[in-house]
C-alpha cells in the first residue's frame, strides 16, 4: 500500500463543539499483538500493510492523512444513577472514519494516553490485559451476531505502565458504527443549544436510521428508532448470559450496538442476581436488571430530546406536556420491543412451535434458577438431546420433567444448534488465557480461546476442555474491573 487509507474526519468537522483535538502518546517500542485480519479485508484495509511499521504507526494514529483531526469526545452521563455533566474520552481518541459500503466507520484508539478529558489523576494508558479482553469479547459477541464495536488490533506500546503491579501497556483499535451516546445528547443539552441539539439529532438520523430522516418530528423519530434498536440489543444479551457490569448512559450508543467490554462477563449458573463488577455494590447493574436500566437509560435519552421534540422544525410547536406525552410512549414501547425479541429468539433456542415458548420457556428459567444448572451448558447441550430424544441422566427431577414435556413438542434439532453457542468466554478461561499471555508471555490460550468463540457453534473435540463451566466457588468470587 503505497498511501494512507481513506480515512476522514467527519464528526469532528461537523461537530467542533463536541470535540477536542488530541495527540496519541508516543510509543517508544510498539509491537502488534493481535491483528483482526478478517476485519481489516472488511473495512477495505490490507492486513499485510498494517503489520509493518507504517501500517502500525497508522493503527497508533501517529501518522495519519493530513486532512484528518485526531480528536476526543465529550459526553456527560449518569454513572450508577449519578449525573456526571463532562465525562469525555480520557483515554480514548478518534483518529476518524472509513467509509465501508457508504458507511462510516469509525476508528478509536483506546489507552492512547492523556486526553484534553482525562480525569485527574488517570494517565490515558491502559495494560495489556483488559486490552485483550476487550478484544476477544468483542469479537465474541460478534461471532454471536450481536451488534457490537470490533477490535481491529491489540498493539503493545513499549511503556511499562503501574495498576497494582507494573504492567505493559497496550492499545486497543476498535471500530464501530460511532460512538455517538445517550451521553452526547445529554451533553449537547446541558448546552442548552437547541440548534446543536437539532444538528445532532438529524446528524444521527442520517448516519444510522436513514429511513427516517423524513419524518415530521425527527427527534421523536429519532427517539423511536433508538429504542427499538436497544430492545433488539439487550434481548440479545439476556440470551447469551452477558452482564455488561457499567450500564451508564455514556455507554448506551445511539446506533444500538456494544460498546465497553472492561468488566463485561458471562453468566455461569443461571442466576438474574449475578454481578460480577467490582464497584457495582448494589447490584445495579445485575443480570436480570438489565433491560430496565435499559430503560431507565432511554428516558434519560428522552429528557435529552425534549426541547428538540417540542419544536420539531419548520416552526412547528408542541406543548410540553404532549412532547412528554409521546416521549413517554416512545420509552415505554421498549418493553414490548423487548420482550417480542427475547419471545422471537427463545423460540428459536428451543426450536418449538411458538405458542408453546412461553409457558415452557418460563418454566424452564424457574428450574435452571432453582437447580444452579450451568446457562451455556445447558443450551449448548439441548440439539444432542433432541436428536437422541435420551434425556441426560444425573440431574434433578424438575429438569428430567421438563425434558419430557420439551421432546414432545418434537423440537428441531438443527434449528436448536443453529442458536445456542458452545463455546463463550468463560470468566475463569478469559482469565486463564490473559494470564498466560501477560504473566508467562504464551499467547497460545488466548488464540485458542479466540478461535473457539468466533466459531462457537460447531462443537470441536480439540476445545472439549473449553465447555467446561468453573467451579461455584470460583464464581461466586469472580470479579471484573473498570479503568485498567
Amino acid at each position: 500500500m503505497s498511501s494512507l487509507p481513506n480515512l476522514t474526519s467527519n464528526y469532528a468537522e461537523v461537530f467542533p463543539e463536541l470535540v477536542k483535538a488530541a495527540t496519541t502518546a508516543s510509543s517508544p517500542e510498539p509491537k502488534l499483538i493481535v491483528l483482526n485480519h478478517q476485519l481489516a479485508r472488511e473495512l477495505g484495509l490490507d492486513p499485510q500493510w498494517l503489520a509493518t511499521d507504517e501500517g502500525i504507526d497508522f493503527l497508533l494514529g501517529h501518522q495519519l492523512p493530513d486532512s484528518t483531526t485526531a480528536v476526543a469526545q465529550a459526553y456527560a452521563g449518569h454513572q450508577f444513577g449519578g449525573y456526571a455533566p463532562l465525562l469525555g474520552d480520557g483515554r480514548a481518541i478518534l483518529t476518524g472514519e472509513l467509509t465501508v459500503d457508504d458507511q462510516l466507520i469509525d476508528i478509536h484508539i483506546k489507552g492512547s494516553g492523556p486526553t484534553p478529558f482525562s480525569r485527574p489523576g488517570s494517565d490515558g494508558y491502559a495494560a495489556l490485559g483488559p486490552m485483550l479482553r476487550e478484544y476477544l469479547v468483542s469479537e465474541a459477541v460478534h461471532a454471536q451476531g450481536i451488534p457490537t464495536s470490533r477490535a481491529l488490533a491489540v498493539i503493545t506500546t513499549g511503556r511499562r505502565i503501574l495498576r497494582e503491579t507494573e504492567q505493559p501497556a497496550a492499545v486497543l483499535i476498535r471500530t464501530g458504527p460511532s460512538h455517538i451516546r445517550v451521553g452526547t445528547f445529554q451533553y449537547v443539552r446541558a448546552q442548552n443549544d437547541l440548534e446543536l441539539l437539532q444538528r445532532l439529532t438529524n446528524y444521527s438520523l442520517q448516519r444510522h436510521y436513514p429511513d427516517a430522516t423524513d419524518s415530521l418530528n425527527p427527534a421523536l423519530a429519532l427517539l423511536e428508532q433508538v429504542v427499538d434498536r436497544q430492545a433488539s440489543l439487550l434481548a440479545d444479551w439476556m440470551h447469551a448470559g452477558i452482564i455488561h457490569g457499567v450500564m451508564n448512559t455514556d455507554n448506551m450508543t445511539i446506533a444500538g450496538h456494544s460498546i465497553d467490554f472492561g468488566p463485561v462477563a458471562f453468566l455461569d449458573a443461571f442466576d438474574p442476581n449475578a454481578v460480577f463488577s467490582s464497584i457495582d455494590f448494589a447490584g445495579r447493574y445485575a443480570y436480570g436488571n438489565q433491560p430496565v436500566i435499559a430503560e431507565w437509560n432511554l428516558a434519560r435519552f428522552a429528557e435529552a430530546l425534549l426541547p428538540a421534540i417540542m419544536q420539531p422544525g419548520n416552526e412547528q410547536v408542541m406543548s410540553q406536556d404532549e412532547a412528554v406525552r409521546q416521549a413517554t410512549e416512545a420509552v415505554v414501547a421498549f418493553r414490548h420491543g423487548y420482550s417480542a425479541s427475547w419471545a422471537t429468539t427463545f423460540n428459536r433456542r428451543l426450536g418449538i412451535p411458538q405458542a408453546a415458548t412461553a409457558e415452557i420457556g418460563t418454566e424452564l428459567l424457574e428450574q435452571l434458577r432453582a437447580t444452579n444448572a450451568d446457562f451455556t451448558a445447558f443450551f449448548a447441550n439441548l440439539a444432542d438431546v433432541a436428536r437422541s430424544e435420551s434425556i441426560p441422566e444425573d440431574i434433578a427431577p424438575e429438569l428430567a420433567t421438563w425434558y419430557e414435556q420439551w421432546l414432545q413438542l418434537q423440537p428441531n434439532a438443527d434449528q436448536v444448534a443453529e442458536h445456542n453457542p458452545v463455546y463463550v468466554p468463560r470468566n475463569h478461561l478469559v482469565e486463564e488465557a490473559l494470564t498466560a499471555a501477560v504473566s508467562e508471555h504464551d499467547f497460545s490460550v488466548f488464540h485458542a480461546l479466540l478461535a473457539a468463540v468466533t466459531d462457537p457453534y460447531e462443537r470441536k473435540d480439540a476445545s472439549a476442555h473449553l465447555e467446561q463451566p468453573a467451579s461455584m466457588a470460583y464464581s461466586l468470587n469472580y470479579q471484573t474491573f473498570c479503568g485498567t
